[in-house]
């Protein structure tokens, strides 16, 4: 921004460059106040004017597209479905939205949108939505910062299998397409897109490399692509038993990730076996190291995690069969600090 310069009259002049000439000479406005700050507030409003009048008005919904496209090859492939489909969902939902000036949107306008999705959809889904908008807009508008309110995140509401759900689970899969699947995401964190990549040539030994991950594109089709991130490809030991039971069945599975979820679901029901998502294996296998006093580093490392911060906020829950056993052990402990008797049946 252009300084001010006091003249020998006391007043404040600022010079803001406004066009050169066929010549080559600098033309300027000049903006004389008797403060400063006056003076320099005048001639940067002067300018942000000029700007935006030079600026060719680009739609939204241009914007979108011109931001995802600038993504491409650089986010992962579920990354990139998720921004197609937000635009997609945004450019029907909000059509006049959509046809808006992105240099002349206000915070205001983007309030009522978030508001409007705040009313039909959870607070995580209106916060992702709101995070893509924004970032389309910081494309354009970099140095803008918009003060919108959203919705209070709400902790999840999961259910981490117990021993007892796992016991019951491997009982019902027991040489069926599942097991395999099952066995590679509780007993060694694996993600479904992971597993559905692995093939017979990943593992050698009882050392499985996890080199890739199946994901479902845009228009629907699934292809195999590189992990999200670096950590994410490593090698994990399994169980000498499941390294067996995949040699002896010759391949991984046949399921894609839509469909071994669907299959998770009704062996669940079927079964009678509390509902839980086919991620929350891998919650388990988590939960299971941390209780048994393995180090996060090395659980990060297995599951493929960059940092702890995901640890923190969901592996780290005691399972609740545990929970008993963990707070018998404290109460013991205390009870024999204060020379007390204490039972635990």
């Amino acid at each position: 921004m252009a300084s001010a310069k006091k003249l020998p009259s006391g007043q404040w002049r600022t010079l803001v460059y406004d066009y050169t000439d066929e010549k080559g000479k600098r033309h300027y406005e000049s903006f004389t106040a008797s403060t400063k700050k006056e003076s320099e507030f005048q001639g940067a409003e002067y300018a942000l004017k000029k700007k935006a009048k030079s600026r060719t008005a680009v739609k939204f919904y241009e914007a979108m597209e011109n931001f995802i496209k600038s993504k491409d090859n650089v986010f992962s492939e579920s990354t990139m479905t998720s921004y197609r489909y937000m635009k997609k969902l945004i450019e029907e939902g909000y059509p006049e939205f959509c046809k808006l000036d992105i240099y002349k949107i206000t915070q205001e306008q983007i309030q009522v949108l978030v508001n409007d999705q705040a009313a039909k959809f959870a607070s995580k889904t209106v916060r992702n939505r709101y995070g893509f908008i924004s970032s389309v807009i910081k494309m354009y508008r970099p140095d803008d910062y918009f003060r919108v309110s959203l919705p209070q995140k709400v902790r999840p509401d999961l259910y981490l299998p117990t021993d007892k759900d796992i016991e019951r689970l491997l009982t019902a899969v027991k040489d069926t397409e599942l097991e395999i699947p099952v066995m590679l995401a509780a007993f060694a964190t694996m993600r479904e897109g992971e597993i559905c990549a692995l093939t017979i040539d990943d593992l050698s030994g009882n050392t499985i490399h996890v080199s890739k991950s199946k994901v479902r594109t845009y228009d629907g089709k699934f292809i195999d692509k590189a992990p999200k991130t670096y950590s994410s490809d490593r090698y994990i030991e399994i169980p000498p038993f499941l390294a067996d039971k995949i040699r002896e069945k010759g391949y991984i599975t046949n399921y894609k990730p839509n469909s071994i979820m669907d299959a998770l679901d009704r062996t669940l029901s079927r079964n009678g076996i509390p509902r839980f998502r086919f991620h929350d294996l891998r919650h388990y296998s988590a939960s299971v190291m941390h209780a048994l006093g393995i180090p996060d580093v090395y659980i990060m490392q297995r599951g493929g995690w960059n940092t702890d911060t995901v640890l923190k906020s969901v592996y780290r829950h005691s399972m609740s069969d545990r929970q008993k056993e963990m707070s018998d052990k404290a109460n013991q402990h205390f009870s024999n600090l204060c020379n007390t008797k204490y039972n635990t049946k």
